[in-house]
């Protein structure tokens, strides 16, 4: 008699042996003609150009990693949006404490300019503006 967990090793088991089946199948089966074209980095139909090695501004993940998060968040408002009802008055509150925290996130982020694309320069205090003696009257 097996237990469920017997049934899922035997699961995990026959799915990696399925795999490992398909691949060696797939290698006999498919044709081998490599030319200089099917070798070369597919760049979306570009022919590569430069150094792969190129440095991409941060802008790109910090801009990614906040829509993740907040994208993430926005999803788990559908599920409260369809049975806060049946929570009555605390699932009613429990959702816009949780909006609320979310617009907080959001005006966080805003405030802080990671919502900008093209961020200016900060402009660093100069000595002789701070050393420079207060005018006398």
């Amino acid at each position: 008699m097996l237990t469920e967990f017997g049934k899922i090793l035997i699961f995990i088991i026959l799915a990696i042996v399925f795999v490992i089946i398909t691949l060696f199948i797939n290698k006999l089966i498919r044709p081998n003609r490599p030319t200089f074209e099917k070798q070369k980095v597919y760049e979306c139909g570009e022919n590569p150009e430069g150094s792969p090695w190129v440095k991409f501004n941060i802008r790109f993940y910090v801009v990614a990693l906040i829509f993740l998060i907040f994208d993430v968040e926005v999803v788990l408002l559908f599920p409260w949006a369809l049975t806060y009802k049946e929570f009555g008055v605390y699932g009613f509150l429990v959702g816009i404490i949780f909006l609320i925290i979310l617009g907080l996130g959001m005006a966080y982020e805003w405030r802080k300019g990671d919502l900008e694309w093209a961020r200016p320069e900060p402009k660093p205090p100069k000595l002789d503006e701070i050393l420079k003696p207060e005018k006398q009257n």
